[in-house]
């Protein structure tokens, strides 16, 4: 995959954040050496967050993200600053701009707390230092300016390092060996994407492709057709979860089978997590309250996942008379003490930093937290056999608590 199509949730989020007019958008465009975002000496120009894929060097493929004043009045303005706040749980580092003319003010303090208080890596810009002899003596802000360019190329090294690098990551890869063939099961429905495949779809065959590894794209309709096709059997068979169970009763036993959402748990850092959490599923009574949360806002469907399948299969595995909500896109309460479980998406449009903070906040609260594809392999007594590729996993499914 090239630098320039990685797509959105793969890429790193940087957020420049301060008061209105410290120059923010000036430096993203200094950063940036594009005209991202608009500039204006008026106090909040800005007045939603603008963000733009691109590539920058030495940082790679990221997404830069210019934000509202945070120090916005008005009712008007507290919306504008909300805005603001809610960026911050889409970056996975920030920069503090602050206007070195005015110096240091209340609401930068506050930023600071909150970027401290969520595990945030972030720099402090000092905008507006034209001369060397202004440049403030702190250790932790770098000294900058938009106008003329000095200490862009210093900040910009500065955030390659302070980027989290979590070293390369693999949706399955690294499960596979030179030569292996791998089935992926890709069913073409209602809810399919006109003329495409959805991008978890498209990821594993470029990482198989990565490895020396062959990818046998079918339906789940002429799963058996392609089986029988191999002269030897796949390394495993992957699955899109809605298809689970006429998948596992085609695939023998002996060939391993998972689904895209569990190798998507796995790769934005919870399935372990989520493994756990869908125990709640058995354990949903009357009036129970449970939160289906999606990352992407598609057009829905007929027969849509999250808000007709996904409940349909809920009540009817569990006999019991639940509350179901669904949220989308950037949508998703701060407060999730009203829910039993939280049953999220594969994620695939959402980074890593957004997934494990919705995670975290869940656990913080005490409720059970899992996802779309391990919930219906629970529920089609598929999971047993779908964590087999991960033996800590399995192990811990296995002891004392088995699929019904």
């Amino acid at each position: 995959m090239s630098l320039n199509s990685t797509p959105s949730a793969q890429r790193a989020h940087i957020g420049f954040f301060g008061c209105r007019n410290a120059g923010k958008s000036s430096l993203i465009n200094a950063v940036t050496g594009q005209a991202l975002a608009i500039v204006s000496d008026v106090r909040g120009t800005t007045t939603d967050p603008v963000q733009k894929a691109m590539e920058l060097l030495p940082l790679g493929p990221v997404v830069m993200i210019d934000t509202p004043g945070v120090d916005d009045a008005g009712e008007l303005g507290k919306l504008r600053v909300q805005r603001a706040l809610d960026a911050l749980n889409r970056c996975d580092a920030a920069v503090l701009v602050i206007d070195g003319e005015a110096g240091v003010q209340p609401a930068d303090v506050e930023l600071i707390e909150r970027m401290k208080g969520r595990s945030l890596p972030f720099l402090i810009a000092w905008n507006k230092v034209d001369s060397p002899a202004a440049m403030p003596a702190a250790r932790d802000a770098l000294p900058v300016s938009a106008r003329t360019g000095a200490g862009v190329q210093a900040l910009k090294e500065a955030l390659a390092r302070v980027l989290p690098s979590g070293g390369e990551k693999r949706l399955l890869g690294d499960l596979v060996a030179p030569g292996d063939a791998v089935v992926l099961v890709c069913p073409i429905d209602e809810s399919a994407p006109k003329g495409r495949i959805i991008l978890p779809q498209q990821q594993a065959i470029r990482d198989l492709l990565d490895a020396g590894a062959t990818a046998l794209v079918t339906r789940e309709t002429e799963l058996a057709r392609a089986l029988e096709s191999l002269a030897t059997p796949p390394r495993m068979v992957v699955t899109d979860s809605q298809a689970f169970r006429v998948v596992s009763a085609t695939v023998p036993q002996a060939i391993p089978l998972t689904s895209f959402s569990i190798l998507m748990a796995r790769y934005k850092g919870f399935l372990e997590t989520a493994v756990a959490g869908v125990r709640a599923v058995d354990d949903l009574s009357d009036g129970d309250r449970v939160l289906l949360a999606e990352g992407c806002t598609h057009h829905r469907q007929c027969n849509d996942i999250g808000t007709v399948k996904l409940p349909r299969w809920l009540r009817q595995h569990t006999g019991r008379a639940i509350g179901i909500e669904t949220v989308s896109g950037r949508d998703f309460p701060e407060d999730l003490s009203p829910y039993k479980l939280v049953i999220h998406c594969g994620g695939c449009m959402l980074t890593e930093t957004v997934v494990r903070q919705r995670m975290d906040s869940a656990t913080r609260q005490g409720v059970p937290f899992t996802n779309y594809g391990i919930a219906i392999a629970r529920m089609t007594g598929a999971l047993e056999r779908s964590l087999r590729l991960f033996p800590a996993l399995h192990a811990m499914l296995t002891e004392g608590h088995h699929d019904r």
